[in-house]
């Protein structure tokens, strides 16, 4: 699997930039917050359980709130304050009146399914032409408004079409970036650590450039075999993409949807 992410740092933090390779297409269409793998959040969501319900959808808004926020900017052309109460409100809405336990993973991905939803409900609010009081009364959701408002600037003009594919490509940013972060912490302060920062080195790239060191240049520069930064770089892409793969089927409605979602993504066949 050939990986190329890179990292730009915002007002904030550095952030996920670029998070799939350069050379693909925009399609059309410790883990903490999300289930052990095998276990959907969208299945939980219908859990009798409410801590449980709670748990699932904490997860589900932390893989597609930025995803919600631009398209809302993107298609809906709302400013960014507005953007930022529809986002806040979208997902309130949804947790208060459950309305995603109604999905049918027969009729359609989820990721569709709720910005089918998004789009309704983002509809109904330009039609009511209501302005919304911030926080609604409702306690808000810790969300980097300011990084996302970046990646909009950084889009540049959008168009109707374009936005659908940008949602997906938003989804996957998110997706990845949770990945990258779940790997750092399974090997920060740990003997691990070199090969997390060999993979940070080599394939998320640095501030500076995007050329790729060498196999050579990394081992010098790590004071190590040329061997034991292939073995190193080998384990951390493997558990990158797993991470990647617990994630995304988390967020999957089906099997068959996170099958064919991983193909896309990753070029695998799953386990």
């Amino acid at each position: 699997m050939h990986l190329r992410l890179n990292l730009e740092r915002d007002r904030h933090h550095t952030v996920i930039s670029r998070l799939m390779p350069p050379s693909s297409p925009v399609p059309e269409e410790g883990r903490p917050g999300f289930p052990a793998t095998r276990h959907s959040v969208v299945a939980a969501l219908g859990h009798p359980d409410p801590s449980v319900r709670r748990v699932a959808f904490d997860a589900l808004v932390s893989g597609y709130w930025r995803a919600v926020y631009l398209h809302l900017r993107w298609r809906w052309h709302r400013l960014p304050q507005d953007a930022e109460d529809l986002t806040q409100e979208f997902f309130a809405r949804a947790l208060e009146r459950e309305f995603f336990q109604g999905y049918d993973p027969s009729q359609a991905r989820f990721r569709t399914f709720l910005r089918v939803c998004l789009d309704r409900f983002a509809g109904r609010m330009h039609r009511d032409a209501q302005r919304l009081k911030r926080g609604g009364g409702r306690e808000p959701l810790t969300l980097d408004f300011a990084g996302a408002e970046a990646r909009f600037v950084e889009a540049g003009q959008v168009s109707e079409a374009t936005a659908e594919a940008l949602f997906h490509q938003e989804w996957v940013r998110a997706l990845f970036g949770s990945a990258v972060q779940a790997l750092a912490a399974e090997c920060v302060g740990t003997p691990r650590e070199v090969r997390f920062r060999l993979f940070e080195r080599c394939d998320l790239g640095t501030l500076e450039t995007d050329a790729r060191p060498s196999y050579r240049e990394l081992a010098h520069a790590f004071d190590l075999p040329e061997t034991q930064v292939t073995n190193h770089l080998a384990w951390a892409r493997r558990e990158f993409r797993r991470h990647v793969l617990e994630r995304l089927q988390a967020l999957c409605g089906s099997e068959e949807e996170f099958r064919a979602e991983a193909r896309a993504l990753l070029g695998v066949e799953p386990a």
